[in-house]
This record gives C-alpha cells, structure tokens and sequence, in this order.
C-alpha cells in the first residue's frame, strides 16, 4: 500500500499545512511585494536589495536552525503531552535566538559596505545596497522573537497564529512600502531605505502581535516571562546535542547561499537581478511544499515521541508518493508561469534573457527539492536521526555544488550553467533519501520522562 489508511494522517496533515503554507505565502507576498516595488526602481535596485538580504538569509539560517530543534524536541514531547519540558525547550530556544540576533544585528549595523562588498564588486549595487542593510539590520531582533515563538506553537499544532502575524506584517510592510519608497501621503521618495523601514516596522509590529498573544490568549503551553529565566540542564543538554547539528546544517546552508551569491554576483547587474527574479518564483512555488513538509515534520515528531513507529512506516510511504506527485505539478507550473512572472518587472532585457534560462533550469530541479526535502526534513530529521540529514548536506554542499559552479565559472561558461550546478544538489539528493528512507532506521525517541529532568 503506497497510502495509509489512516484518515487522522490526512486530517491532521492538512489542518497543519494550510495555515503553515498560508503563512509561507502572506510571507512570500511580502517579500516579493518590497522585491516588485524596488523593481521598478532598476538592476541595480533590484541587485543591492538582493545582495544586502544575504545577511539576513544568513539570520534566517541560523534561526531556522534553532526552529528546528524546537519543533523536533518539542514536537516529541507533545506526542506526550509533556507541556512543562516543551516551555523550557521554547525557553531556552528564546535565549539562543536572542543572541544570535544581536550579534548580527551589530555587524550589519557596523560594517554595511563591508558586507556588500563580500558578495559584489559592482559599485552601484554597493551603492544601493548600503543603505538598506544598515537599516534592515534593525529588524533582526524582532524577527527572532517573533519566529521562535511561532515555532514553539506550531510544535503544540497551533498554526493559525503564525498566519495571523504574517498577515498583520503583510498589510503594514506593503502599505509602508508604498509610502515611503514611491513618497505617498506627503512623506520623500526614499527608495530601497524606504523598504527598509517598512520592513523593520513591520518585524516590530510581528513580534509585538506574537508576544502578546503567547503571554494573554494561548492556553496550552502558558509561557510566562519568568519561564526565560529558568533552567534545566538536561533539555539544555538536549537542545545542544540535537540543535548543534540542526544549526550546523543550516550554517553549511548559509554558506552555500553566500557562495552562490559570490559566484553570481561576479557576473553583471543583469545576471544578479535574474537570480532574484528566479529565486522569487523558486519560493513563491516552493510555498505549498513547505507547507506540508513542516506538516509532516511535526506528525512525525508527535508520532514517534508516542512510540507509535509502525504508523511511521505508512506514514513514510505515503509521504513519498505525495511529494514527488506535487513536485511534478510544481515543475509544469514554474515553466508556465516563467513569461508571465518575469514580465512583472522592470529589468533589462539581458535580464530577462538570463531569468528565463535559470527559470528553465528551476523547473527540473524543483521536482526534486519537493522530494527529497519532505523525505530528508520532514521524516528523517524529525525522526530523530538530525546527523545524517547535516552530513548529506555538508557534503554535497562542499564537494559537489560549490566546487562545480567556481569550476564552471572559471572555464567561463554561461551563468545558466553555473545557476544549474549551484542547484545539482536538489536533483542528488533524491537518490540518497530514496535509500534512507526504506531502510527506516531514522527513527530514534528523543524525550525523556518529565521527572528526568533537571531545574
């Protein structure tokens, strides 16, 4: 049987997915809304946008990360409704996400060209740029907060607040984009700074609407303020075992990120502006995928933690069939809407040329991200077995896709070439997870009994 019969897996799976992929997509509107807008503004707006956002993908990356270890751990413990260790989880994931925030925020803040220059030796796009990641930096705070928050719910299946606060973010940072980069209602035309003051408005108002509502209105965890401060050394030990890994990843994630900017932004302005243009329709299509695996992720930590493993096993099987199916339909569609995506924007024609070639190439990859990041993400890193999932990335990251693209790149062939090595790994990786994931030896229990753990 290639489903489940289970029809709790199907009801739970899209109770879970949708406000989590309506969440992806208020977010994704957001973004491509301030993307759209600085488009209007030319390459180099579009390119000192994208490049300054690095820093910020590189934030993502490390929160993601300690997401990561929240849901798992946390997803595990809710499998037995074990609240008390999953408000210390949420507890100490705050913490760490907290400082991450500031250091980062301080080198944004302190070193703006410095950082643009990393990624572009183009002087109008460092020109463009500069300002915007000294001002952008000053949300970096705020989005920590307000995502580990939302992570800590969705881990006790409460998602509709994380579509809630994205789409509060989504009404503030458009209407404020409007406002200030075109100079509406009697405020200067401040072009990309304008969509940084947007955007740190809107991450202050995000996580203002989070907090209140994890202090006053939720009832399941009851997370308090005095909760930040306490401690417990076990699940701190847990979070660290486990979290380590999940951050590393996402640290070797982030550096194959800033190096694929590094290797394109060596091309011209046109070749920077199609890799944003490409990317915006990469996660505008990747919203509904992500969705359902952050769904699976969650069962399957839930599943497990309540030592429920032969419905892991259907579970898998049907997973598998699922995302392959959506990654199929995912590919038609991103070739469909190639022309017509493009078309919104105000880029040269070299740019277009170049966004529709690495569009074309998006189109065949993207049956394999749906694949094998539901297997890899949703099964086997919330299973439990988190090494393995941060050792395939590491090596396909250092072995095969930046050292093909630097290859490629000094041979000089053409940057679709190049924009396809750096996405080789999506098509890869398929093969690995088919393997681990019909051996089923990724199911590991995390948790331990609440009286095991240490004030």
């Amino acid at each position: 049987m290639f489903f489940t019969r289970d029809r709790d897996f199907y009801k739970t799976l899209v109770r879970l997915a949708i406000p989590i992929a309506l969440q992806n997509a208020v977010t994704f509107a957001v973004n491509f809304a301030d993307n759209l807008m600085v488009g209007t503004l030319g390459d180099s707006a579009i390119s000192g946008v994208y490049v300054g956002n690095q820093l910020q993908t590189v934030l993502q990356m490390f929160v993601a990360g300690i997401e990561g270890a929240i849901l798992i751990l946390a997803a595990q413990y809710w499998g037995k409704r074990d609240t008390g260790s999953i408000r210390k989880i949420a507890s100490i994931g705050v913490r760490f996400a907290v400082l991450v925030g500031v250091l980062i925020t301080l080198v944004a803040f302190l070193f703006p060209s410095q950082i643009m220059r990393i990624f572009t030796s183009d002087a109008s796009v460092i020109e463009m740029g500069t300002p915007y990641v000294r001002v952008v930096s000053l949300s970096y705070l705020f989005f920590c907060i307000s995502q580990v928050l939302i992570a800590s719910m969705r881990a006790v299946e409460t998602a509709k607040i994380g579509l809630f606060v994205s789409c509060v973010a989504l009404v503030v940072n458009v209407s404020l984009n409007y406002v200030l980069i075109f100079g509406k209602l009697g405020f200067p035309a401040l072009g990309v700074t304008g969509a940084a003051i947007a955007t740190l408005i809107s991450r202050i108002v995000e996580s203002t609407v989070m907090v209140v509502y994890v202090r006053l209105i939720d009832r399941k965890l009851c997370l308090r303020f005095k909760d930040l401060l306490k401690n417990d050394r076990r699940l701190t030990r847990d979070f660290l075992r486990y979290g380590t890994p999940i951050v590393g990843g996402q640290i070797v994630w982030s550096v194959n990120m800033m190096g694929q900017t590094m290797i394109l932004g060596r091309f011209d302005a046109g070749v920077i502006a199609a890799t944003s243009i490409a990317g915006m329709l990469h996660n505008m299509m990747y919203i509904a995928m992500n969705g359902f695996s952050s769904a699976v992720g969650i069962i399957t930590g839930k599943t497990v933690g309540a030592g429920r493993i032969d419905k892991i096993r259907e579970y898998s099987r049907t997973t598998q069939v699922i995302f392959l199916g959506i990654g199929v339909l995912s590919g038609i569609a991103v070739f469909l809407l190639r022309d017509p995506f493009i078309s919104m924007y105000n880029a040269s024609p070299a740019a277009v040329e170049y966004s529709r070639q690495f569009i074309n190439v998006i189109s065949i990859t993207i049956v394999g991200t749906c694949y094998q990041a539901a297997c890899l993400f949703g099964l086997v890193k919330s299973g439990g077995d988190i090494a393995f999932v941060f050792k395939n990335d590491t090596i396909f990251v250092f072995l095969v896709v930046l050292p093909s693209a630097i290859l490629a790149s000094y041979l000089g062939a053409p940057p679709w070439v190049v924009f396809a090595c750096l996405k080789s790994d999506q098509v890869l990786k398929c093969f690995v997870a088919v393997v681990k994931i019909n051996r089923y030896n990724w199911m590991k229990n995390l948790t331990h009994d609440s009286t095991e753990t240490e004030a």
